[in-house]
């Protein structure tokens, strides 16, 4: 599989700049794999597409709010991005860090509410390793100067709203950088009229960090490596699983992260509760041993999201539904509308 086998046209007004008026207000395409057939309806009609015994597995990560501007102590302006907590004590991160001049080692950063960071060193990549104090309440003060990361293709500044839209209904879990957005779309109401028809609701973890948004550099896709994530199986989420895979009920996976992860935890096929590093690059012949169903936003061209869906949709059908999706005017990525494939 090559670079250039997963571009398509996009009209640039197509990209969605606001969230819908309502969640669930969105447009959903619907993909049969078997038939070829494309269809669509409202999200707010997705509970019919379910069947007793079904089970959906939801990503509970939290975006946090990760952008932070402040001054070097010589009073240069800089921007930092939290990109992902290191563990250990305290609160020590890999942060991009952007100024006039590359910070150095031992530079203090002032930042708002009286935050404070301090560049330790370099660290993989672009990223360097950034110390925050006082260490305390810096969540609580994180949360009231930090700005939503929006993705760059959103070519606006973060707005109050971005705070609430760009989360889930059922985020619970504090680290992600970018929200798994086929959630995005969920009500409250719609999850309960989906348990009412006999399906299960499962959660798992995978914090979405910066890879998301870094774009495929190689032309031969077998060379290409994926950003690690953080990712968590609660015990009861893997029993549901296993169970389901075993009686033959559908696993469906809104959206692509609770695809991954669960793909990732189920390397020799049965599903392990726990925490690890998911760092799997899913395309074209890959068998999936999980996921049935999927529940999904449209994709960036060339991106490995959009390289994930096709192998379980079929390249050429999926190009196929983003052709029609551009001529029937859908909205596509974060802010967008859906894809439901099954």
């Amino acid at each position: 599989m090559l670079l250039d086998d997963f571009d398509y046209f996009l009209p640039p007004e197509l990209i969605a700049q606001q969230p819908s008026d309502r969640r669930d207000a969105s447009r959903l395409m619907t993909l049969e794999r078997g038939s070829g057939t494309v269809a669509e309806i409202s999200f707010r009609g997705i509970p019919a597409l379910f069947r007793e015994g079904d089970l959906l597995v939801v990503n509970d990560t939290r975006v946090i709010p990760a952008r932070l501007t402040g001054f070097k102590e010589s009073g240069g302006r800089v921007e930092v991005f939290l990109v992902r907590k290191l563990a250990g004590a305290g609160e020590l991160w890999h942060c991009l860090v952007k100024a006039s001049k590359p910070p150095r080692p031992g530079t203090l950063l002032l930042l708002p509410e009286g935050l404070e960071a301090r560049i330790v060193e370099r660290g993989e990549g672009e990223l360097w390793m950034v110390s925050f104090s006082p260490v305390a309440d810096f969540e609580e003060r994180l949360e009231r100067v930090g700005s939503v990361p929006l993705p760059p293709y959103i070519r606006r500044p973060m707005e109050e709203h971005d705070r609430e839209r760009y989360q889930t209904v059922f985020a619970r879990v504090r680290g992600a950088v970018a929200a798994p957005t086929a959630g995005l779309h969920m009500t409250c109401e719609l999850l309960e009229e989906i348990r009412a028809r006999g399906v299960e609701i499962a959660p798992l973890t995978l914090h979405v960090g910066l890879g998301t948004f870094m774009p495929v550099r190689v032309e031969d896709l077998r060379e290409h490596r994926m950003h690690r994530e953080f990712c968590a199986v609660p015990e009861t989420t893997a029993a549901l699983v296993n169970a389901a895979k075993r009686e033959g009920r559908r696993v469906v996976a809104l959206g692509t992260t609770s695809a991954r992860a669960l793909e990732h935890a189920a390397g020799d096929g049965i599903l392990r509760a726990g925490e690890s590093e998911a760092g799997i690059f899913i395309y074209p012949g890959y068998r999936f041993k999980v996921v049935d169903a999927l529940i999904t936003n449209f994709h960036l061209p060339k991106s490995t999201l959009l390289m994930m869906v096709s192998a379980l949709a079929g390249r050429e059908l999926l190009l196929r539904a983003y052709a029609e999706a551009v001529e029937r005017r859908f909205r596509f990525f974060s802010y967008g509308d859906a894809m439901f494939i099954y």
